[in-house]
């Protein structure tokens, strides 16, 4: 039987993925903090926060997994056509910041966000120490896209995306899909399968499968200056 377990401080040790509840799915402890150093042992093994305002911190790993092999992104004709006809440019790590707050920004099916104020200071204090990486959409100087994640190894945890205009979100994921495959990732995490992920030809891993992946890949190398471009072009 599976049991909940609560965290006190950053030093309190995670417990194994594989304790993590069934119900909710993938529900595997309370409390502790959003220190650096948590958070990156939580990717680590596999584990991310995932909560609302006012409710404690929560730890979730999910059975089973979505995840996206770099380089298997399914780009419909029609996508492709429309991307085409853009005079959009990409960049990486431009705006960070900015691109946590358009992820941020409550959907028209949810009223709230888990992208917290807590949230977005952890995350871009893992961004000023080189973790953490957002991939921007421009249209004419603005924003209008973007997602961002971090980096464990040679495996992408991807967090959360979002669009100004009509497929900016998508292009913004192939922008990162092709930069991980130039650049040597071997798996892109995207935590719980929905339909948009599932279109764009993402896969389903039983947790302890993506767990013996990232256990392969979390302390694999990549080129030393991988994230010291600013733009990047969209090949299609």
């Amino acid at each position: 039987m599976n049991l909940l377990s609560f965290l006190n401080h950053e030093l309190d040790p995670f417990p194994s993925p594989e304790l993590a509840l069934t119900d909710p799915n993938g529900l595997l402890a309370i409390g502790g903090d959003l220190h650096p150093r948590r958070l990156l042992n939580a990717y680590y093994e596999g584990i991310f926060p995932w909560f609302n305002t006012h409710d404690p911190i929560l730890w979730w790993s999910p059975d089973p997994r979505a995840v996206f092999v770099p380089g298997s992104i399914n780009i419909s004709r029609s996508l492709r056509k429309y991307l085409k006809k853009q005079d959009w440019t990409f960049s990486i790590d431009r705006a960070f910041a900015d691109v946590m707050a358009g992820c941020a920004m409550p959907r028209k099916d949810q009223p709230g966000t888990w992208i917290t104020g807590e949230i977005r200071l952890a995350y871009q204090e893992l961004h000023h120490l080189g973790h953490a990486h957002s991939f921007e959409v421009w249209d004419n100087g603005r924003l209008i896209g973007g997602l961002y994640g971090l980096a464990v190894g040679q495996v992408f945890c991807g967090e959360s995306m979002f669009h100004r205009k009509t497929n900016a979100s998508k292009a913004a994921f192939i922008a990162l899909h092709q930069y991980a495959l130039k650049q040597g990732f071997r798996l892109i995490d995207a935590q719980v399968m929905n339909p948009h992920l599932e279109s764009l030809g993402a896969k389903s891993l039983k947790r302890k499968d993506f767990l013996a992946l990232l256990k392969q890949f979390r302390d694999g190398s990549l080129a030393r200056d991988c994230w010291q471009t600013d733009e990047v072009k969209l090949e299609l």
